[in-house]
């Protein structure tokens, strides 16, 4: 591993200094591309105008004219954690803004597969809609909208996924990635969409006279569960999203949310008065996304829309149980993946270019996870599939992928579908994460088109894992009180979490529960405890190390403690 320090602008840590910000903090949002105490204003007022998200007016018209005569919407969703909180969104906030009849579809993972098909039109109708709005997906949905306007339905498409070549002919389509749109916030979740064709919505009854400025319906109760979504499904904090995600943590904090959310905290066994971005992402989000991936994600969405704080808690306990057995399904798959990667290369040597496994055992709606741990831990794009438990599809195999910074895992499948027509049955996604189905007889050709690209598009610098971080950290700066600071601050994807690197004297080094490194260390001649989580090689006496900030408590004294991220060499 290479770790490197990231360039920190002396002008600019000067002049968030003079505006007020606490030092450390300067440097580290200078690190980050912060050049103004303004860009770090989370006031409401500073969120991006709806009026600059293209189609949110023509939705709020559409939608203001179907509440005013009473029909029947259902919100087609999607079954991962932001496509289930921007589904209780849309419910919750429609019925906050008139809407009467307001139901909900979401579509089973291996039954219907992702985003709006025909078949999910045609029961959306004999549900008895008559608009249909999605979240969190259809820009690729060319033949589900299609039925769906056949069937005489209006339909709504908001969605943040990079558009196909061809749009679906929708009425209205709310999308910052689609041609034309200058919304500046292209990285904004699905949840974070339909959140501002509600402020639009809102506007527009405005205009008609529903309710004045004071009167108005508070769309903000609603951020707790946009932030959720939009940390959970790993999009770039940009400024934008940085306001919505620490807009919903104050509030969250101060225990102003929806009864579901409470409980996952609960279930969870975190504390939401000091809630920070880590819970989101990796306590309450994985409890959500488990349903969709092995069970129900009704389940998921009823856990954040209900109101009653039994039910609430009933939901958030089995959400909590089908994570567990979630977690060992993925501990089983990723053992038997690391077994199948393992004999593509021989010890000591660098593992190839790209990775393809395949296990006619693995469970589908985990392979996305496993993917993930493969590319944590050999640095390469990396795919996994399973075999389609579909009814009529069991001859087609579902793989989802993840990569590594400099290769663009959508593009990459994009080019393999080129090169290999007819591999490729579907797929979709971003630059980090995508997804696709093939037959089981492509698989070789598909392994063969894929590494094809990543030889092409990768070379050594790309292939060898860096660590970018904040360089030493000053000792005057360790301090419990400063690692609060740092805990309630809005980090994630595109905007991470502090990570310090120095050379540290290792004194002492032991494993404990079998796989994580817990270490006595000297940080510039002070003593300090640290862990390595998942890690079990020990350490040489001296080595520089890339850590981050944490509390450890013993016998009520709370301490500062470094957890490792990795060590150079």
């Amino acid at each position: 591993m290479n770790i490197i320090t990231r360039d920190i602008p002396p002008r600019t840590v000067w002049a968030l200094e003079q505006a007020g910000i606490h030092p450390l903090l300067a440097q580290l949002y200078a690190a980050r591309g912060v050049k103004s105490a303004e860009e770090l204003d989370d006031a409401l007022g500073k969120l991006l105008p709806p009026s600059t998200l293209l189609g949110a007016d023509s939705a709020a018209v559409m939608l203001v004219d179907a509440i005013a005569q009473d029909k029947r919407l259902c919100v087609v969703a999607d079954y991962d954690c932001d496509g289930a909180t921007a589904c209780a969104v849309a419910v919750r906030g429609l019925r906050m803004l008139g809407a009467r009849h307001v139901n909900y579809l979401v579509p089973d993972r291996v039954v219907d597969g992702y985003g709006l098909t025909a078949p999910i039109s045609q029961r959306v109708k004999d549900q008895g809609a008559d608009v249909l709005i999605t979240v969190d997906n259809g820009i690729a949905s060319i033949e589900g909208v299609a039925r769906a306007r056949a069937l005489g339905l209006q339909v709504l498409v908001t969605d943040h996924h990079l558009p196909v070549s061809e749009s679906p002919d929708a009425d209205v389509i709310v999308n910052p990635n689609q041609h034309g749109c200058e919304f500046e916030s292209k990285s904004i979740a699905g949840v974070g969409v339909m959140f501002y064709v509600l402020l639009a919505l809102r506007a527009e009854l405005r205009r008609r006279g529903r309710f004045d400025a004071a009167s108005q319906p508070k769309l903000d109760v609603l951020l707790p569960l946009v932030a959720l979504g939009t940390v959970a499904d790993v999009v770039k904090l940009d400024a934008n999203n940085r306001r919505l995600v620490a807009q919903g943590l104050k509030r969250v904090r101060a225990g102003a949310m929806p009864p579901g959310l409470s409980a996952l905290f609960t279930a969870a066994g975190r504390n939401s008065a000091a809630a920070t971005t880590f819970d989101f992402g990796f306590a309450l989000g994985p409890r959500i996304n488990a349903a969709g991936r092995l069970s129900d994600m009704t389940l998921g969405i009823e856990c954040l829309l209900t109101d009653d704080a039994g039910r609430a808690d009933e939901l958030a306990k089995t959400l909590d149980g089908i994570n567990r057995e979630r977690r060992v399904i993925e501990g089983d798959m990723r053992d038997q993946a690391m077994e199948i990667v393992e004999s593509l290369f021989d010890e000591g040597d660098e593992p190839p270019p790209a990775i393809c496994v395949f296990d006619p055992d693995f469970h589908e709606g985990v392979v996305g996870i496993v993917a993930s741990r493969i590319k944590d831990k050999l640095h390469r794009p990396s795919f996994v599939f399973a075999a389609s438990q579909a009814p009529g599809k069991e001859h087609e195999l579902k793989g989802s992928g993840r990569s590594i910074p400099g290769f663009h895992l959508r593009d990459a499948l994009d080019l393999v579908a080129k090169r290999y027509p007819g591999v490729l049955l579907r797929f979709g996604g971003h630059a980090m994460a995508a997804g696709c189905t093939i037959h089981e007889d492509g698989l070789d050709a598909f392994e063969q088109g894929f590494t094809e690209v990543a030889q092409e598009w990768l070379d050594a610098a790309t292939l060898q894992r860096r660590l970018e971080t904040d360089g030493p950290l000053d000792p005057k700066y360790m301090r419990i009180d400063l690692v609060d600071t740092l805990h309630k601050e809005v980090w994630g994807q595109g905007f991470a979490a502090p990570t310090f690197s120095e050379e540290v004297e290792v004194v002492s080094q032991r494993l404990v529960g079998e796989k994580h490194l817990q270490l006595k260390l000297k940080h510039q001649g002070q003593p300090v405890d640290g862990i390595w989580f998942g890690h079990t090689d020990p350490l040489p006496p001296r080595v520089k190390l890339a850590f981050r900030l944490d509390a450890d408590e013993w016998n009520g004294v709370r301490r500062v403690r470094f957890l490792v991220e990795g060590a150079e060499g």
